[in-house]
């Protein structure tokens, strides 16, 4: 994919057709935050609310995510939230390899403009194709890893929090590691 600014990407993902998820979606839902940041949280999908609203995360995981993000101390406008897929697959289902093909461009466009220098995934869907593709996310999460400069950390889905709360002390764990980590990097910078 070229190299793109914000407009151009707006527009090359405006009215998408590269995969079956266009036909039943009702708003793109690119991402939102810090141009920017120096933390980009990536999920799998938008859900039903993000479908509606065009932003992502702002059912019950994105109120559990905003949650997490405000106990390591920021703020949601200070990091940068996107997804794998911009469209909803039907039904909340894993988005297929096609689909998340046909998105990923979009994605590394978007990366390539915001520059961060720590990813987290949400979730195995996320981690699979940002991390490693064989990712096991109980065994993988909370697991950095440097990639090109940028520290990649893998950690459960707010999703998976909200079905099986013993979940979230190791998330907790992950979210300190994250804080500890942009700490760090901000010192030697």
């Amino acid at each position: 994919m070229a190299h793109y600014d914000w407009k151009e990407l707006y527009n090359s993902i405006d009215g998408c057709s590269k995969c079956r998820l266009c036909e039943k979606r009702s708003n793109i839902v690119i991402g939102e935050g810090d141009p920017n940041a120096a933390i980009m949280f990536i999920g799998e999908g938008p859900g039903r609310e993000e479908d509606e609203t065009g932003r992502p995360f702002v059912g019950a995981a994105g109120r559990l995510l905003e949650k997490m993000i405000g106990a390591i101390g920021f703020e949601r406008n200070e990091v940068y939230i996107a997804n794998i897929v911009k469209c909803r697959p039907p039904g909340n289902r894993t988005p297929e390899l096609s689909e998340a093909e046909a998105c990923l461009p979009y994605l590394r466009a978007q990366f390539a403009l915001i520059r961060p220098k720590i990813i987290v995934c949400l979730g195995a869907t996320a981690a699979k194709y940002i991390y490693d593709e064989n990712v096991r996310i109980t065994r993988d999460r909370g697991c950095w890893k440097q990639s090109k400069g940028v520290w990649i950390l893998p950690t459960y889905h707010p999703a998976a929090l909200l079905r099986d709360e013993s979940k979230k002390r190791e998330a907790w764990e992950d979210m300190k590691k994250l804080r500890q980590k942009y700490d760090d990097m901000s010192q030697n910078a």
